[in-house]
């Protein structure tokens, strides 16, 4: 157990163990590591220091989108970090495995193979650093990742998603931040926005729920809806009629206007809306493109960043 002890992560979260528990057991003190998550490794203290960044995103078949968000934020990330070594690495096995045999634009590697070729390297000090909106399953691979990883390296950090607090214990409100930042059309009468989320079984999808509250309070022409979550977009069809919308402008609430986008929105849910009745507009840009979301990710790399 004293080998656990040392393996331990720094939180900096809003849960802190009542004080009274004076020796809090390994499970304890793991189960309460949320938030920005650090661990130093005590046996590379004489260790030097070259750092590097390591941006997980769970990747695109699509060549332009891939460029226009998860490549403009990369990008972004590059130019206010100059003197850091930036790496992208794609999460998702199945869109790596896809351009590799079919797409052939570029070539990227799992986390997994990623790290190892940035340990090769020298690199002692990693921030990683995820593109995922949620903490969601996406999410829990990349904590696995620090968790497996973190030992390997003098010191290691891994950043929030671009929505994790919800303003509690005096945290910053990143839903109402992301909801502001969204580049979202002029209200119109008669027109309703839907934004296609993806959506997850895991519990996290009740984020959607909690920045639907927020976008309410706003304007009441906004609607979430995820594919593989709840809502679905069946969920919204009375909805938008007992409010009497007679128009619906789609738009995807992820990082890509990838697959999901091309053929599940623009395609079926476009299709079903229009049997409904409505006219249906869709934009079909991805969240990356929008420089205010990209900039709320730089915010979560610095954070990271500034701890090593």
């Amino acid at each position: 157990m004293s080998n656990l002890k040392n393996i331990t992560a720094e939180t900096h979260g809003s849960f802190q163990i009542n004080n009274e528990v004076s020796t809090p057991p390994i499970s304890l003190q793991m189960a309460t590591q949320i938030g920005l998550l650090e661990y130093e490794n005590p046996n590379f203290k004489n260790s030097a220091d070259k750092i590097a960044m390591v941006v997980l995103s769970f990747g695109t078949t699509y060549r332009e989108t891939c460029e226009k968000n998860i490549l403009a934020t990369v990008n972004t990330l590059q130019n206010a970090f100059k003197n850091v070594k930036i790496a992208l690495s794609f999460t998702s096995h199945i869109v790596i495995k896809r351009i590799a045999e079919n797409a052939g634009f570029c070539s990227y590697s799992a986390p997994e193979e990623t790290l190892e070729k940035i340990l090769s390297e020298g690199f002692t000090k990693i921030a990683l650093v995820p593109l995922a909106i949620i903490p969601g399953l996406e999410y829990k691979y990349d904590i696995a990742i620090f968790h497996e990883y973190k030992t390997c390296f003098k010191k290691m950090t891994l950043a929030t998603p671009l929505m994790y607090w919800q303003g509690q214990e005096n945290f910053p409100d990143d839903i109402s931040e992301v909801v502001a930042a969204l580049d979202l059309p002029a209200q119109e009468e008669g027109a309703a926005i839907l934004l296609m989320a993806h959506g997850t079984p895991d519990p996290s999808n009740a984020y959607y729920s909690v920045m639907q509250e927020r976008l309410s309070a706003l304007r009441n022409d906004a609607f979430i809806y995820t594919v593989e979550g709840f809502p679905r977009l069946e969920n919204l069809i009375c909805k938008l009629k007992l409010q009497k919308f007679s128009k619906v402008i789609l738009k995807p609430l992820m990082l890509v206007a990838g697959d999901h986008a091309n053929n599940d929105m623009a395609g079926e849910h476009k299709n079903i809306l229009t049997r409904a009745g409505f006219n249906v507009e869709v934009q079909m840009q991805g969240l990356g493109e929008n420089s205010k979301i990209r900039e709320i990710y730089l915010k979560r790399a610095r954070q990271a960043l500034d701890l090593l």
